[in-house]
């Protein structure tokens, strides 16, 4: 080790940075989404910080390189690690509620997070080149062979990141994780230099680590990092009925929730999609693209005995927790593919649905861009039958200006299907109000009709919305499609009006 103790040194530190880099969006995810904004603020501050750390690490290594200092510039970058994932939560929640623009809400928490830590990262592979050069003559190769090193270490970071430490360790875990390889770091530098006291940070936070292991346990919180998301599964009493109920959170959206004592459906939007049964009751297969915890599934299997459904669930991993707290049992007429709803459509080859429910999310209220575009519903279409029915799920204001993405989704729907209609399903009144607006496009040109003798159907027709004021939204498309920055922009009007 000794001999290649540099180069051990910066591989790891190069691991480090890229894997705090792609930890950085489950940290601001469950606060603030995934969305464009987030991905580019954390890459933003991250690549500023290592930009200054090089430059720092230049400066302090020419007045005099030692390994005690790059002891401590790792020692002190693996504790400010620690206390940032300590505090986390609580900085992102008082900075989300003080600033409406989710731009400056990220860009803000990412510096706060991330900036100091990947500042000393930065200073780490210049200091070390310091450290190596025995003579001007061999100090290009020097230079380029630990930068290479570095380099390497960030590729294996990246992908032992994505592909094995994000979906199988909590955020939190890793973190801590990450914080206490840099204290390991720090006394191979220098290992009879303070040695108590690397020791003793690197025990605090191991105790930390065990500690946010069994924390949510302990208060009935199940906490399950993915590949894609973050999920929180809990169980509640329903503030009205006072009803148990199960919840299942992905990135701090309630995503998909059941009773513990019924078969009935708990959220509102999804009981409008029980029109279906009264505007196509003879539908024999169906279609779903974003099936979370699987709670309409299964609703419609009991609905629809004789006819099948596709369930088109990006996760994985979702599937999984479905089946283990929410009830989902495989059945013949269920069908799961875990893939991108854009791409299943896309790679759709001529299978035809009556119905297709359009349900996913990724941000907030934001939808996959690739699923709203004219593209898309162009795909959507084409795989339904000529009497077809589409059932989508938008969340939005009514207004004009709050919601401009409402008005180019159905401006974008509008320009391929012959009839399209909105249901706000909470108040039609409160134009402000965001809220879940249930968007039905038919493939048929023939008006559907509006008055049903069962109760409980007319109740969800009595919420038909006039809808021609949105005719001149923006028609989405795969070239142009800014769906974060209508969202953004929603947040921030309807934030403003409040206050």
């Amino acid at each position: 080790m000794g001999k290649y103790r540099l180069e051990f040194i910066v591989f790891i530190s190069g691991a480090v940075v890229m894997i705090f880099e792609l930890v950085g969006s489950r940290v601001l995810g469950p606060h603030l989404g995934n969305s464009i904004f987030i991905w580019t603020s954390i890459i933003g501050v991250i690549l500023g910080s290592l930009s200054l750390g090089y430059w720092l690490g230049g400066k302090w290594a020419d007045k005099g390189a030692s390994y005690r200092f790059l002891s401590l510039i790792l020692l002190v970058s693996g504790v400010l690690m620690g206390l940032m994932n300590l505090f986390k939560d609580q900085l992102l929640i008082f900075i989300s509620a003080q600033i409406s623009d989710i731009r400056w809400t990220g860009l803000l928490g990412a510096l706060l997070l991330f900036a100091l830590p990947s500042i000393l990262l930065g200073t780490v592979s210049p200091y070390a080149v310091k450290l190596k050069i025995n003579s001007l003559e061999r100090s290009g190769r020097t230079v380029g062979n630990l930068y290479a090193i570095s380099t390497l270490g960030s590729i294996v970071g990246t992908f032992a990141a994505g592909f094995w430490l994000i979906p199988f360790f909590g955020t939190s875990r890793i973190i801590y994780i990450l914080a206490i390889v840099l204290i390991f770091l720090s006394v191979v530098s220098a290992a009879t230099k303070n040695l108590k006291t690397k020791v003793s940070a690197a025990v605090l936070l191991l105790l930390l680590t065990i500690f946010n292991i069994s924390f949510f346990t302990s208060h009935g919180i199940l906490d399950f990092d993915t590949q894609y998301s973050r999920v929180l599964i809990y169980d509640r009493q329903d503030r009205i009925s006072g009803r148990p109920v199960r919840f299942m959170n992905i990135d701090r959206m309630p995503s998909s929730a059941m009773f513990l004592d019924g078969d009935d459906l708990f959220f509102d939007y999804l009981k409008f999609y029980q029109l279906s049964q009264y505007l196509n009751p003879t539908a024999k297969s169906a279609l779903l693209i974003g099936g979370a915890g699987y709670v309409y599934p299964r609703h419609f299997l009991k609905s629809f005995p004789e006819a099948t459904m596709d369930v088109v669930e990006i996760d994985p991993k979702l599937t999984d927790l479905a089946r283990e707290y929410f009830s989902l049992e495989d059945s013949s007429r269920l069908h799961i593919y875990h893939e991108d709803g854009r791409m299943f459509l896309n790679n759709n080859n001529n299978h035809k649905y009556d119905l297709v429910f359009m349900d996913a999310f990724n941000s907030f209220y934001s939808i996959p861009f690739q699923l709203t575009t004219r593209e898309a519903v162009q795909k959507i279409y084409e795989a339904l039958e000529d009497d077809g029915l589409v059932i989508s799920n938008i969340i939005s204001p009514l207004s004009s200006e709050e919601g401009v993405f409402l008005r180019a989704e159905y401006s974008t729907y509008r320009s391929i299907f012959p009839q399209v209609y909105l249901f706000p399903t909470k108040d039609s009144q409160n134009h402000k109000l965001i809220q879940n607006v249930i968007l039905l496009a038919f493939k048929s040109p023939a008006e559907p009709n509006w008055q049903s003798e069962n109760e409980e159907y007319q109740n969800y027709l009595s919420h038909l919305w006039p809808a021609d004021i949105y005719n001149e939204g923006l028609i989405l498309s795969d070239e142009q499609a800014p769906v974060d920055y209508y969202i953004n922009k929603m947040l921030k009007l309807v934030s403003a009006g409040a206050k």
